[in-house]
C-alpha cells in the first residue's frame, strides 16, 4: 500500500451488501446517482449515526425491498476519484434475505447465477475482489478512478 492511502481521507462513506444464496447473487441495475446504468449491489450512503451494517440493511431495504440477513462483514472499498472525490465502501455478504426484491425508484433487481455475473457491466474494479469474496475472502482495496475508467487498483486479501 502506497503512503497516499495512509493519510488519506474519505469524502464520503458508503456500503455494498450482496446477498448470496442456492448458487446466485443479488444484483441491482442502478438507476440514478454514482453509476447509475451499471450493475452493482443494493448499498448506498451512511446516514449521521448510523454504522456500515445498518446502512448496509437499511439501503438494501430501500432499493430493493429485502432485509438481508447471516450479514458478515467482508472487505473496504477505498476509491479516490481525479475530481477530487473520496469513497469509503463497506463490503457486506448475506447468505438469505426476507420478502422478495422488487423493483424501485432507485435500482431494478436481479437474481444472477454465481458463475454469470455481468462483469462487463460492472464499475472496472469489481473482477478484482468480488469474485474472492464470493469465495469466503477478506480483504481491502485500493482504487484510482478517472471518471469511469480505473486508473490503478491494489487488492490486499487477508485471512482475519
Amino acid at each position: 500500500m502506497s503512503e497516499y492511502w495512509e493519510t488519506w481521507k474519505p469524502t464520503e462513506r458508503a456500503t455494498l451488501c450482496f446477498v448470496i444464496r442456492g448458487g446466485e447473487i443479488l444484483l441491482i441495475r442502478k438507476k440514478r446517482g454514482l453509476g447509475a446504468g451499471k450493475i452493482n449491489a443494493p448499498g448506498g450512503r451512511l446516514e449521521a449515526g448510523e454504522t456500515a451494517q445498518e446502512a448496509a440493511i437499511r439501503e438494501t431495504q430501500e432499493e430493493v425491498g429485502v432485509t438481508p440477513v447471516g450479514i458478515e462483514e467482508r472487505g473496504e472499498l477505498h476509491f479516490q476519484f481525479a475530481d477530487g472525490y473520496a469513497l469509503h465502501c463497506t463490503v457486506f455478504v448475506a447468505s438469505d434475505c426476507l420478502g422478495e426484491p422488487f423493483e424501485t425508484e432507485e435500482a431494478d433487481p436481479v437474481w444472477v447465477p454465481l458463475d454469470g455475473i455481468p462483469y462487463h457491466e460492472m464499475w472496472a474494479d469489481d473482477p478484482h475482489w468480488l469474485p474472492g469474496v464470493i469465495a469466503g475472502g477478506r480483504f481491502r482495496g485500493f482504487f484510482h478512478f478517472d471518471g469511469e475508467k480505473m486508473l490503478t487498483n491494489n487488492v490486499i486479501w487477508s485471512n482475519k
